[in-house]
């Protein structure tokens, strides 16, 4: 436990972990699963619970709200994504936006495609739906866009009002000269696409870093993307936030790049276990009460439909879904009636004559 920990008063204490949003998530799964196993024992349930929570394992298959609720469990999550579809960047496939949008939601089936839109504009710049993107860069942008998702807005205003401002002054100005017919036009020498000044926008952006309210990367790793160039574009600085090894290092979750594609795959059958342990784990009801077999994309097609998106799943969890439908399709079975049995007496009969 760090030192500053031990300068808190309990409220902050409570607030800066967000003990309380975890307690009141545990007692109302306790509830939830008293009702479907009046046997539960409280304290092996909490024992599990806050298990779960420490290991990161408590965000698979739960409703988005409650992923968003926390930093820890949005680093969680992203880190679950990674350890989930490792294997996509083992063999170096590239995939679309919807293709990585179909993988986040079958983690999470309300996950808004809005926010993996957003991934893709770090990577791809605007919105060309239609490009492929590496595992290894989609992961690092992900986790940037979801755990500073807020910080990222403010900076965005920041960047758009001074953009704005540098673009009022940029009509033509005629100055009068010796001759009647001669003019001279001025125009400001920095394009749009140079972005704004770096200093400036640090200056701009310096208040909001240390905030309660939301997560902020570290003020000296600011320093150095911006510091270090005199002009910048929004585009060029979320880019630079999602390859900085710092900000990496101050969320702690996600290993180096050299080292992103090492490890062991995910459990999946510990996973399908959790879902026994945890039953509110699944997949959040949709308006009209039902459970969706499918994660369904925000344009309406089902995720992961095509036999193409298919193949590029890892093995384990294609796996795991095809061995349900084969105990399925198992036949029973049948009892042996009284007509067999007596059939198997008089064989037995004639043989011993």
């Amino acid at each position: 436990m760090s030192d500053d920990n031990f300068a808190l008063t309990g409220e902050q204490y409570l607030a800066k972990y967000n003990i309380i949003t975890y307690l009141e998530d545990s007692v109302q799964q306790l509830l939830e699963h008293r009702d479907q196993n009046p046997k539960v024992v409280p304290a092996r349930f909490f024992f599990e619970y806050f298990t779960s929570v420490r290991d990161g394992n408590h965000t698979m298959f739960r409703e988005f709200s409650f992923i968003r609720s926390t930093p820890h469990n949005r680093a969680s999550f992203v880190v679950l994504f990674w350890k989930c579809f490792r294997q996509i960047g083992r063999k170096g496939d590239l995939l679309s936006i919807q293709e990585y949008n179909s993988l986040v939601r079958l983690l999470c089936p309300d996950f808004p495609f809005k926010l993996v839109q957003k991934t893709a504009r770090i990577v791809l710049i605007d919105d060309a739906l239609d490009c492929l993107i590496s595992f290894s860069d989609f992961v690092y942008a992900f986790q940037i866009q979801f755990y500073y998702e807020e910080f990222l807005e403010k900076t965005y205003e920041i960047y758009q009002s001074q953009l704005q401002a540098l673009n009022s002054p940029r009509d033509p100005v005629i100055v009068p000269t010796s001759g009647e017919d001669e003019v001279k036009v001025h125009q400001n020498p920095h394009l749009p696409s140079d972005g704004v000044d770096s200093m400036h926008f640090f200056r701009s952006v310096y208040p909001l870093l240390g905030r309660s309210e939301f997560s902020t990367p570290p003020d000296s790793s600011l320093r150095e993307i911006l510091f270090g160039v005199p002009r910048i574009s929004f585009y060029g600085f979320l880019m630079a936030i999602a390859k900085s090894d710092s900000i990496n290092s101050h969320i702690g979750r996600l290993p180096e790049r050299s080292q992103l594609l090492e490890g062991l795959d995910i459990d999946f059958s510990a996973a399908s276990h959790q879902t026994k342990i945890w039953p509110t784990l699944k997949s959040p009801r949709n308006s009209s009460g039902s459970r969706p077999t499918s994660a369904v994309r925000s344009d309406g097609f089902s995720s992961i439909s095509s036999t193409h998106s298919q193949h590029r799943q890892p093995q384990r969890l294609k796996k795991s879904l095809s061995q349900p439908r084969k105990a399925a399709n198992r036949k029973p079975i049948a009892p042996e009636t009284e007509s067999d049995s007596n059939s198997e007496t008089v064989t037995e009969s004639s043989d011993t004559n």
